[in-house]
């Protein structure tokens, strides 16, 4: 819901593509400085209240937002603001959340809880959008305020989290060796490597969802309602497959299928750049989270069950900053490119982008292309 508040609200105001481009950056600058020092917290303090302090951080963020545009305060600077009071807090939930998850599952059910979390969590990205586009009608301060709402209920749910320490080793060395044990740890795994670097490149230049309010406002002309759409189309897409997985998850030739998903990708973003008919848009999208849920799925499983629980925040961390880069670089990267050749040219570029990655990344690393189990 927020997404497409923020998208809207400040494309409304703006007019500017690059303007959707800072969105993104705003979150990604704090995010990646901070990460690292979140995944070393992660391992070193209870991680569930990490959760609680930043869920609450982002609450009272959420809620500032809502009172300035309930005052009519039509500047972007107290979103950018916001957003990066998120960036800042997600630097240490990410790390402390992907950590905790492999601690609540019996290890061999793990599999079967990623598929299933993801799909939780792709219903709420495709309810969510949809929402937000509909509740938008009665103005932007409206959706801030439910979004303030739902992370109280989260904090509600969340406290109910057992204490969650990290499982320490008797590994010696200084603090700051410690430090970066979880970089060492991804530079010398290179199935790690590999598949992180991959989800970095491949969505930092495929990414189209920074430019879908400009795609509903000027190419499609759907509307806000539409946007919502457009958001949840991806979304419809991941959970779909989401749920397949859960009762048929990948036993073998895992890393091609990893390969598969990311190509999927970039040929439903080449699909939805070059279309102007809103059915073969969504159904664009729609595809487009099929492919990238495949691979979401993938990654979440070789790089929780291949790293130690004494280093798994700071792995987490890692792990995150590269997602960051994807999304809220990527995000930049598309207002930028969108600026100097337009959106379609952009998204088209992005595509062929995506395509590229994956050729190149099959040849640079062959063992991931050969991985056969996830386990």
């Amino acid at each position: 819901m927020f997404a497409v508040a923020v998208g809207w609200h400040v494309y409304a105001i703006t007019h500017d593509p690059l303007a959707l481009g800072i969105v993104g950056l705003s979150e990604f600058v704090p995010f990646v400085c901070l990460v690292l020092v979140g995944g070393y917290t992660a391992d070193h303090l209870d991680r569930r209240k990490i959760l609680l302090v930043t869920w609450t951080i982002d609450m009272l963020g959420l809620g500032s937002v809502c009172a300035l545009t309930w005052a009519q305060v039509n500047r972007v600077w107290p979103i950018y603001l916001a957003i990066g009071v998120f960036g800042t807090t997600r630097a240490f939930w990410a790390p402390a959340l992907q950590a905790t998850v492999p601690n609540l599952v019996p290890i061999e059910e793990f599999p079967h809880a990623v598929a299933v979390n993801s799909t939780l969590f792709q219903t709420a990205v495709i309810v969510g959008p949809a929402l937000g586009g509909v509740l938008f009608l009665l103005g932007p301060e409206v959706v801030f305020g439910v979004c303030a709402a739902m992370f109280l209920l989260i904090l509600i749910v969340g406290s109910g989290l057992p204490p969650q320490r990290a499982i320490r080793s008797n590994t010696a060395g200084q603090t700051s060796s410690r430090f970066l044990d979880g970089l060492r740890y991804v530079m010398h795994q290179r199935v790690v490597l590999g598949v992180i670097s991959l989800d970095l490149f491949a969505v930092l230049f495929g990414g189209a969802t920074a430019l879908l309010p400009i795609y509903a406002s000027d190419v499609l002309h759907i509307g806000p309602v539409g946007l919502g759409l457009l958001r949840t189309a991806p979304g419809a897409g991941a959970a779909l497959t989401a749920g397949l997985l859960t009762l048929r998850p990948i036993n073998r030739h895992a890393g091609l299928a990893m390969f598969g998903g990311v190509a999927l990708f970039g040929i439903s973003t080449l699909v939805f750049g070059a279309s102007h008919i809103f059915v073969v848009s969504l159904l664009a999208l729609f595809v487009l989270g099929c492919g990238d849920m495949l691979s979401v799925y993938i990654r979440g499983i070789l790089v929780q069950l291949r790293t130690p629980d004494s280093i798994r925040g700071r792995v987490s961390a890692i792990s995150s900053m590269f997602i960051g880069a994807s999304n809220e670089l990527g995000e930049f990267e598309s207002g930028v490119t969108a600026r100097w050749f337009g959106a379609v040219r952009a998204v088209l570029l992005g595509g062929v982008m995506t395509l590229t990655v994956v050729a190149t990344w099959m040849g640079l690393f062959p063992e991931l292309r050969k991985l056969d189990r996830l386990r």
